[in-house]
């Protein structure tokens, strides 16, 4: 006959199970993830110890995670056949904290719910969980070593717990739930099932819920590439990101520094946001040894990459003891800082390597680029490369990098000059455009009403200027071939008509830049865009706002309209005024 021993929690440990029925978890459910989380390492403590030739009972079993639920008697138990526990590592592990530093974070979690932890890696502290929903819990565990013992551990969480010898067991370790009134859903197969494939389905073991295996889709992300499939990759995808459609790219990759990482990312096809549907939030989710941490896991990625989907594995998270949350924001960023720059590395040689295919997802997914060089100064520079537009020099449709623009750059040419208009027809007809037409100058075409804040955020490239040709000073060579008025009689006739015309223009004076137009009007604000000034007109509406800039009227000295309207001063100044209003 077995004596039953009588046992009290340590102090931490009461403290402990307080803290973690009664606030640290926000999710009732997590239970059920940290338990197969202890049954998994149990698991591979055990694999780890067979691989290096140290002797194990029932060695010929396969590993494996079991789970029962009983609606009927509201119980749920959850078994492994891993290392076991001997009696010493029961009292050890289910009765006491042993490192000084847990005592520690017990001390500073008690005192503002905020600390952060390692510890649930070990297995004693995820057990704890068990209680939030149970009002009480049974472990019957056997250790792997020859010659131990089966062992009963029991308790009701109020205060201590009770151990017995219990003959019989076969090695690993089972925890029998009794489930609380408010928590006996856990008890539902469905239920339970639910739980499983939302945060364990990725466990390298397999997870049987009544007989049935769960856990049927791999973590693709921890195999070697080389032995993975294309529709293995898009069966995943599948599963993940809930898409009947391959994506159009896919990044597999692994690092060790600085941090260990693992993972899979996927760009949809179709950008969703783009469709008319809401604004999409990030499907990349983040794990840590296979278990899911945060689902849709914010500040893994920067805003402007939301449309990814996939998966990150990392085993340097230090967690806080619930796994809900990352305990430490720094490292957070650095992981963040990590992924954005591989991602980016990855575009870049996309669109080195498959151009057809960049143009692809350029047209599908610019707009979070361009968001990207509004908002994110870290990566800006990186950004800038992968735009892509049409340009003078290239036919309709064909599309150019800022970097192969900067190329074809001859070496007077300081800046690079873009001009915005609604379509290429627009562009060239543009009279901003005809002295770089005429003087063979590439000139940028900019369709999208975004361009304009990206090359005000982007300013430069490759330590050239980004330059509107609204604003940029070229100088026109006359070809000889056309009547101009003298510079006298240029500057006779710009003063006049600024006369006429008084404060509705800035200045009137001849023109270098224009060809085949006889007038135009340039902000003679150099450095407020013409997008900036109609948000500046649209908060006037709303206040008092900027006062407006005012236009430079230009006129071309060569144009046969303007030698008439120098003339006609003379002749019919009425119509004259007339005209020069027009």
């Amino acid at each position: 006959m077995s004596t039953t021993e009588k046992h009290q929690f340590q102090a931490e440990i009461q403290q402990l199970l307080n803290i973690v029925i009664h606030s640290l978890y926000t999710d009732k459910e997590i239970f059920i993830r940290e338990l197969i989380s202890n049954a998994a390492d149990a698991c591979e403590k055990l694999r780890f110890l067979q691989s290096s030739g140290t002797e194990v009972v029932e060695s010929d079993l396969a590993l494996k995670i079991s789970l029962k639920s009983d609606d009927k008697e509201n119980t749920i138990t959850i078994s492994d056949n891993g290392i076991g526990m001997t009696h010493e590592e029961l009292v050890t592990n289910l009765g006491t904290i042993a490192h000084s530093g847990s005592k520690a974070f017990l001390k500073q979690l008690s005192e503002d719910q905020k600390g952060g932890t390692s510890l649930i890696g070990q297995f004693g502290v995820g057990f704890y969980s068990a209680f939030m929903a149970g009002k009480q819990v049974t472990v019957l565990t056997k250790s792997f070593k020859p010659g131990e013992k089966g062992w009963k551990w029991i308790s009701d969480g109020s205060g201590g717990y009770e151990i017995e010898e219990a003959p019989d067991l076969p090695r690993g370790t089972q925890i029998q739930i009794s489930l609380k009134e408010e928590s006996k859903e856990f008890a539902g197969e469905w239920r339970l099932e639910q739980v499983i494939k939302q945060y364990s389905n990725f466990v390298q073991f397999p997870i049987d819920l009544n007989g049935k295996t769960i856990n049927t889709v791999q973590a693709i992300w921890a195999r070697n590439k080389s032995e993975i499939k294309e529709e293995d990759y898009n069966q995943f995808y599948q599963y993940i990101g809930h898409d009947q459609d391959a994506p159009m790219f896919r990044l597999h990759f692994t690092a060790d520094a600085p941090l260990s990482i693992q993972a899979v990312l996927f760009v949809p096809k179709h950008n969703v946001e783009a469709m008319g549907m809401s604004r999409s939030e990030s499907e990349v989710n983040l794990y840590c040894r296979k278990i899911l941490i945060q689902p849709k896991a914010k500040n893994l990625f920067p805003e402007w990459l939301r449309f990814l989907k996939g998966v990150v594995d990392s085993e340097d998270l230090p967690l806080n003891i619930s796994r809900e949350t990352m305990q430490d924001s720094s490292l957070l960023q650095k992981l963040n800082k990590v992924l954005t720059t591989r991602f980016l590395k990855f575009l870049e040689e996309k669109a080195e390597k498959e151009a057809d295919s960049y143009k692809t997802f350029f047209a599908e997914y610019g707009r979070f680029i361009k968001e990207g060089i509004a908002t994110d100064f870290t990566h800006k520079e990186a950004l800038g490369k992968l735009l892509r537009f049409e340009t003078s020099l290239l036919g309709k449709g064909e599309l150019t990098s800022l970097a192969d623009y900067v190329k074809r750059m001859g070496s007077e040419q300081k800046e690079i000059y873009y001009i915005l208009a609604p379509n290429r027809e627009a562009a060239e007809s543009s009279p901003y455009y005809e002295g770089f037409a005429s003087r063979k100058s590439e000139v940028l075409f900019l369709f999208d009403p975004w361009d304009e804040f990206v090359m005000d955020h982007l300013r430069e490239f490759d330590g050239k200027p980004l330059q509107s040709a609204e604003k940029a000073s070229i100088q026109v060579e006359s070809s000889g071939t056309q009547e101009s008025l003298t510079k006298e009689e240029g500057e006779a006739l710009s003063k006049w008509a600024k006369e006429i015309l008084k404060d509705d223009v800035n200045e009137v004076k001849p023109s270098e830049r224009l060809v085949d137009s006889p007038a135009i009007v340039i902000d003679s604000d150099k450095f407020m865009t013409s997008t900036m000034k109609k948000m500046m007109k649209a908060m006037k509406k709303d206040g008092p706002g900027l006062p407006e800039s005012k236009y430079d009227l230009e006129l071309n000295l060569k144009h046969p309209i303007i030698s008439k309207l120098n003339k006609m001063r003379s002749t019919d100044e009425k119509l004259a005024e007339e005209v020069v209003r027009q």
